[in-house]
């Protein structure tokens, strides 16, 4: 088998540079560390050379963050052109990168065009002022318009846009403005997440203080059936628990990383699996620069199988049965036997098919489901 004939990778690169800490936010970002920026793609390309020795061909690249769209267009072009000089990238891969509204300019989004990227993901979050600056975004909804437009006008047709549910004082009407507000703009994808609450963060210290008051679950709940009712009368389907497309415009990056295949992660706290290792990079940023190696895990078959389960449950479509057999060599009824018969029996997942997905009221209790499944 030759090197393009092997099975594609997908490719994620972490640029963790961000102007300020979102209030929720606890991923590896770092504010004020824009001068190692160039140091920083250094080093991915240099990470990138060494993993392209598998020789796989790239079917789908995510740039994600931080805020990828802080890197100067001189930046971004060098990275990305170091990408395609490491990796052979197949004919029409998708290609995505996260930006934040407020930071693209038309000479970014020129060099990003420039260089093979064709699709965006803005992160709007929600259309009030007042809810934009309790999550300590940097950005208002008017500059969500304006970024919108330079990247039409920069040629770029598959654009996402993340809102948030369930936010400290958001109200359903809040929902159906931002909603009204989102598709007036015409986007190809939206991606409606609820606020989790991560332990360290400034939303996580208002909230424990009682100064931040969170809806309840029903309020929440109705949140999202809001979300799914509105965008279905718009022609969006609902292919994941909080993503939405028009036909056509399903991220596949997030597909592939649902339906569990291969991908590399490039950049700190980035991660990859192949074959049966995953590979994770030092989440500090000195560390990564400093060349700290990847911590490497083997997976078991029975965590690889649970893993199946636990992301490919996310897809409204859910698990083929023949797929699961395929990549564990054994049938889902004969990976977790008896553990199906208690959320089949409570109507939380059912079959439909060759394929087992979680019901509708299944997926508002997935963890539930996937204790049941796990050894």
């Amino acid at each position: 088998m030759t090197p393009m004939e092997q099975a594609p990778l997908g490719l994620y690169v972490h640029l963790p540079f961000c102007v300020r800490k979102c209030a929720y936010c606890d991923f590896a970002s770092f504010a004020g560390r824009e001068g190692d920026m160039a140091r920083y793609v250094d080093a991915v390309l240099k990470e990138a050379r060494i993993k392209s020795g598998l020789s796989r061909p790239i079917a789908t690249l995510y740039l994600g963050g931080g805020t990828p769209s802080l890197l100067p267009p001189e930046t971004m072009d060098r990275l990305l052109r170091g990408l395609r000089c490491a990796f052979h990238f197949l004919p029409g891969a998708e290609c995505s990168c996260e930006c934040n509204p407020g930071t693209v300019t038309k000479a970014f989004l020129e060099t990003l065009k420039k260089g093979g990227i064709n699709r965006l993901s803005f992160g709007a979050q929600a259309r009030q002022p007042e809810l934009l600056s309790l999550l300590g975004r940097i950005h208002t909804w008017e500059q969500v318009e304006q970024s919108v437009a330079l990247a039409r006008e920069a040629g770029f047709d598959n654009i996402n846009l993340d809102l948030m549910l369930g936010l400290p004082g958001q109200t359903l009407a809040d929902v159906q403005e931002t909603l009204d507000a989102a598709l007036s703009l015409s986007p190809t994808h939206l991606s409606c997440y609820g606020l989790i609450v991560e332990e360290g963060t400034k939303m996580s210290r208002m909230v424990e203080s009682g100064a931040w008051q969170l809806p309840d679950e029903e309020t929440e709940r109705d949140m999202y059936e809001l979300c799914r009712s509105v965008l279905s009368r718009h022609g969006f389907f609902q292919y994941e628990i909080s993503n939405f497309s028009l036909p056509g415009f399903a991220c596949r990056h997030n597909l592939d990383c649902w339906q569990r295949k291969e991908y590399l992660g490039l950049g700190s706290a980035a991660c990859g699996f192949v074959g049966s290792v995953r590979f994770e990079n030092p989440p500090g940023l000195d560390d990564y620069l400093k060349g700290k190696p990847a911590e490497e895990t083997v997976i078991s078959p029975s965590e690889a199988r649970f893993e199946s389960m636990m992301l490919g449950l996310r897809m409204t479509e859910g698990v083929s049965n023949a797929d699961f057999a395929a990549r564990h060599g054994m049938s889902i009824q004969a990976a977790f036997g008896e553990k199906l018969n208690k959320p089949l029996a409570q109507g939380l997942v059912e079959w439909s098919g060759d394929c087992l997905r979680l019901t509708r009221r299944g997926m508002d209790v997935q963890n539930a489901v996937l204790v049941e499944l796990m050894d």
